[in-house]
């Protein structure tokens, strides 16, 4: 198998994994708790995205690791980071603009990584960052999926 194929091969199951598991087990769990904590524990993750700056640390991706993946990636990442403390912080003090935040946060979250995704050439060089995209970012996915989702499921009750 070639780098791109068992790169594929371990996001999409972990993807999968993740998805059932949320289908089955979380999902149905956060369904009975209030909006606001089950926001939180979707979000809580994301707090640890700064492990993307990981990217931006020389020779933990291959020589040929482009700089300019390596920096959208490493402070896309770190924004959202940031974006979901401020989110957590938020939904623990109830703030006013706590949902407005967490639409900005999920937005940009998700966006970043698909920026990230779509640069498939740079998978040959990920080297020790490599269980970043194959496992963290396929949770990462989901997570935002479920957060859009109680998100909008809210809007519609209103």
């Amino acid at each position: 198998m070639d780098t791109l194929t068992i790169f594929l091969t371990q996001f999409f199951m972990s993807l999968l994994v993740y998805a059932y598991a949320a289908k089955w087990y979380v999902g149905p769990w956060l369904d009975k708790k209030p909006l606001y904590a089950a926001l939180g524990l979707l979000i809580l993750p994301h707090a640890l995205r700064y492990i993307g700056l990981t990217f931006m640390v020389p020779n933990v991706g291959g020589e040929g690791l482009s700089t300019t993946f390596a920096a959208s990636a490493g402070y896309g990442d770190w924004l959202s980071a940031m974006l979901a403390i401020i989110s957590l912080i938020a939904l623990r003090k109830h703030w006013r603009i706590t949902l407005p935040l967490i639409w900005v946060f999920n937005v940009v979250g998700t966006l970043d990584l698909i920026n990230a995704l779509r640069q498939a050439e740079a998978v040959s060089y990920f080297r020790a960052a490599w269980f970043i995209p194959t496992f963290f970012v396929p949770l990462l996915l989901v997570s935002h999926f479920m957060v859009f989702s109680r998100l909008l499921r809210r809007r519609k009750a209103k």
